[in-house]
């Protein structure tokens, strides 16, 4: 996004923003130009969309015409994997149980790092 919005073509991403109209003969020049430049700016934004994505998206996402299409996608393919891995988190933090066959030291470096992992995940979704 930040890339996008650098280069001022983030609006394409606006779900409010209209579909790209045909402009017709009788359509003012300025209309046209106007036209003309969201659509080269939709073609932009699908290209910087594509560069950053894998191989296995590229080929999925493809078919998709309009970058806000893909964009949607990506969206929310990514807070759902943010979600489950939040939920992993917390249920292993549930889980966790000191045990005898191992080194005292060891497990209270992982749950060190359990707990410093969830103060981040509460302070990210407190600012989200």
């Amino acid at each position: 996004m930040f890339l996008l919005t650098a280069l001022k073509i983030s609006y394409i991403l606006d779900p409010n923003l209209p579909k790209i109209p045909t402009p017709a003969p009788e359509d003012s020049d300025q209309l046209k130009t106007g036209c003309k430049k969201q659509d080269g700016d939709e073609l932009l934004c699908r290209g910087h969309i594509f560069n950053k994505i894998s191989d296995y998206l590229y080929s999925l996402f493809t078919s998709k015409r309009f970058s806000k299409e893909i964009w949607k996608s990506l969206e929310y393919k990514y807070n759902t994997e943010k979600e489950d891995e939040d939920t992993y988190l917390i249920m292993k933090y549930f889980e966790f149980s000191m045990i005898d066959n191992s080194s005292i030291t060891d497990q209270v470096h992982e749950l060190q790092v359990l707990i410093s992992k969830l103060k981040k995940w509460k302070f990210l979704k407190h600012y989200n």
